[in-house]
């Protein structure tokens, strides 16, 4: 069964057991040209002319009237499901302690919900769960700290960690370095940079110990790693020119033929949600395109479109995450931050 299919064979299921706990769509009836939310007490529909929506309005501009009876298009169901999850997110900001959320169970029922209608709310609304937004919540935490100098030990502590080695379980794979050189702008790092021309313009790719960090266009050389310089004003930025000439080539060739892949490991940095986007993006094969929604479904977060282009946006390797294959779902194209005129031009590239 593909992912399609079961996502369709999901909410079948919630609307034929009119499940009012169902969130992040809504279905229509071809034979009565009405639409309704899961939890409609109308007469169940037969299967064969229901049509799922992600949302009312895709529903109305397909022709279908909303329900008397379950008023979808009502904003106040939406309102109340949204203000129930910032109230939530609220409780984890204020009481976080030992590394961990308050326990689901409580503030599902702080919520009036049960512990799984509100994970899945949680998750529709924020696109991540409730322990990964505790999470979230810690790091900023104590990037905010380091950056207004305080010590690590206190930007620890002060972020609710129970203790240092807790922090530093995850510290490289959050931050993509230690606290005490995120702190100091980078202190300590070594980045070696290189730059080439492709058929798009000069391209950069930074180099750690660990792997490729950056893939960026550019309009000079200059301005790439200049850009470089200011994401880490301490760090010693190294010019790897002749050194990582090879692996630069392969990243050039990488850029003109992506179907061949990329035989170089990756040193990808990012929050949870952010991970679990950029991975679904490398599984889309050069010459096909998706759309955020069609993303936002295959990682089960089918409300969190604008999450997902918002990771999309903040991706740091060009080409290596494809997000250029990702469309609006008219078929136009999105925003892509190293220019439409360049996504437009790999997509061809890659049809071709």
């Amino acid at each position: 069964m593909s992912h399609e299919e079961t996502i369709r064979t999901a909410r079948l299921h919630a609307v034929m057991s009119r499940d009012a706990s169902a969130e992040g769509f809504c279905y229509a009836v071809r034979t009565t040209g009405v639409y309704c939310r899961p939890g409609c007490p109308s007469r169940a529909p037969r299967p064969e002319n229901v049509v799922f929506f992600d949302t009312p309005a895709q529903a109305e501009a397909a022709g279908y009237r909303p329900c008397k009876r379950c008023r979808p298009d009502d904003p106040a169901h939406r309102d109340i499901a949204s203000a129930r999850i910032v109230a939530a997110c609220r409780a984890i900001e204020q009481t976080i302690r030992d590394d961990a959320p308050p326990p689901l169970a409580v503030l599902a029922e702080d919520a009036g919900l049960s512990p799984s209608h509100f994970q899945r709310l949680f998750k529709a609304r924020t696109g991540i769960s409730p322990k990964e937004y505790a999470r979230a919540m810690q790091d900023e935490r104590v990037r905010r700290a380091l950056a207004q100098g305080r010590s690590v030990t206190e930007a620890i502590h002060g972020a609710g960690f129970g203790s240092p080695s807790r922090f530093y379980e995850r510290a490289a794979r959050t931050m993509g370095m230690n606290a005490s050189v995120y702190r100091k702008g980078g202190k300590g790092m070594t980045i070696r940079h290189a730059v080439a021309e492709s058929f798009l313009g000069p391209v950069l790719a930074g180099f750690t110990d660990k792997g490729v960090c950056a893939i960026e266009f550019g309009d000079t050389p200059e301005a790439l790693v200049q850009a470089l310089r200011e994401r880490f004003p301490a760090a010693d930025i190294r010019d790897g020119q002749p050194e990582f000439a090879r692996l630069l080539q392969e990243v050039a060739d990488f850029i003109s033929r992506p179907a061949q892949g990329l035989d170089l490991p990756l040193d990808i940095q990012g929050t949870a949600f952010q991970q679990r986007v950029w991975r679904e993006l490398t599984r889309i094969p050069p010459g096909e395109t998706r759309s955020y929604t069609d993303i936002a479904l295959a990682i089960e977060r089918p409300e969190a479109v604008r999450a997902v282009a918002a990771a999309c946006a903040a991706n740091p390797l060009a080409v290596a995450v494809p997000c250029h294959r990702v469309l609006r779902k008219s078929g136009y194209l999105a925003g892509y931050r190293w220019g439409l005129d360049r996504k437009r031009a790999l997509l061809d590239r890659e049809k071709e």
